[in-house]
């Protein structure tokens, strides 16, 4: 049997489990011994350094392990010559492991072809009866109970990854004694008051038309080493994709409660936020908003730092105020 190269790539939008999936990988490599573990980002370090890394790391340290994440940004060739080298030269090895990891389904195909079949996995968003199952499954587990009710407010306030409930869920653990079960005005006091922002929070301010609100959560998020303008985008973008969704169910009539609960509109503050969008933004405006979210992403990736607040700020005054047209461009290719 030939020997595998250590690399693994992980995609797709499904933090927890694969988050869960990276910490198996680490535990694995362990047993080799003390591991030297370094965690990066493609926008933030060369892949020169990161092949360095893998050859060489610490001289107390008997294996590395690397996590390389944002991997979709990796295009350029000579990049992919680089990991592709080493991929080819690592096979067999078992002092060094990397593990590319992405937001997205996909990665430049050059790069993906580098990685063994069998070490390739796209971590999907979990469908809405499965995020249900998770939550009362979580309580179960910890001596809780959970009202319906309640599970629906808390897939409606929380980012939709096992991540995020995990953290979320666990404040419930912390707060009430065992054998509580939870309820809807339980999940209000403790998340509602509680709630970090998001893009998902950015989206209910843009339905709102609070665009001095958006801007400011936006502000906030940029400022977090846990998110990125990038990230913001990803998950407008998702929201976005939903309300196209929304208005394709209401083209067919198809708006019954059974209906939007099968196509993921459950709760009534999730259908109340995705009617005030539809008021706000009819299916062309929709599309246009989806365009200029890529085309923003795009810039975002290609521009500097420098200058990715206001491109987001620009991108979200257009979104509100422009319904989707996008702002004017300079030959340079620089927003204004």
């Amino acid at each position: 049997m030939p020997s595998v190269a250590p690399v693994w790539l992980f995609t797709g939008p499904e933090i927890g489990e694969r988050n869960a999936a990276v910490e198996q990988l680490k535990a694995g490599a362990a047993k080799a011994g003390n591991l030297d573990i370094h965690s990066l980002y493609a926008a933030d370090v060369r892949i020169g350094e990161v092949i360095s890394l893998l050859q060489n790391g610490s001289l107390f340290a008997d294996a590395r392990f690397v996590v390389l994440r944002n991997a979709e940004i990796i295009k350029k060739k000579d990049d992919i010559d680089q990991l592709s080298a080493w991929i080819q030269e690592s096979a067999g090895i078992t002092d060094a492991c990397l593990v590319l990891v992405s937001d997205e389904t996909s990665v430049d195909k050059k790069l993906e072809n580098c990685v063994p079949k069998d070490h390739k996995r796209i971590f999907w968003e979990m469908f809405e009866n499965r995020k249900e199952e998770w939550i009362v499954s979580f309580f179960r587990k910890e001596g809780f109970s959970v009202d319906q009710e309640a599970v629906e407010t808390i897939l409606e306030l929380v980012e939709n990854n096992t991540d995020a409930l995990r953290v979320a869920c666990s404040r419930f653990v912390l707060l009430y004694p065992p054998a509580h079960r939870v309820t809807a005005e339980d999940v209000l006091n403790i998340l509602e008051h509680t709630r970090e922002e998001s893009a998902f929070t950015l989206f209910d301010s843009l339905t709102e038309g609070d665009l001095e609100g958006a801007v400011e959560i936006a502000q906030k998020l940029s400022l977090s080493k846990d998110s990125s303008p990038v990230q913001l985008i990803a998950g407008l973008t998702w929201c976005f994709r939903r309300l196209a969704d929304w208005h394709r169910l209401a083209r067919t009539g198809s708006m019954d409660e059974f209906s939007l609960k099968k196509a993921g509109f459950s709760g009534k503050r999730a259908i109340e936020q995705y009617r005030r969008a539809a008021r706000r933004w009819d299916a062309s405006a929709a599309g246009r908003i989806l365009a200029l979210l890529a085309s923003t992403d795009l810039s975002l990736r290609s521009g500097g730092t420098a200058i990715q607040d206001c491109q987001l700020d620009l991108c979200l005054y257009a979104i509100l105020e422009k319904n989707g047209e996008a702002p004017a461009v300079l030959e340079s290719g620089v927003w204004y």
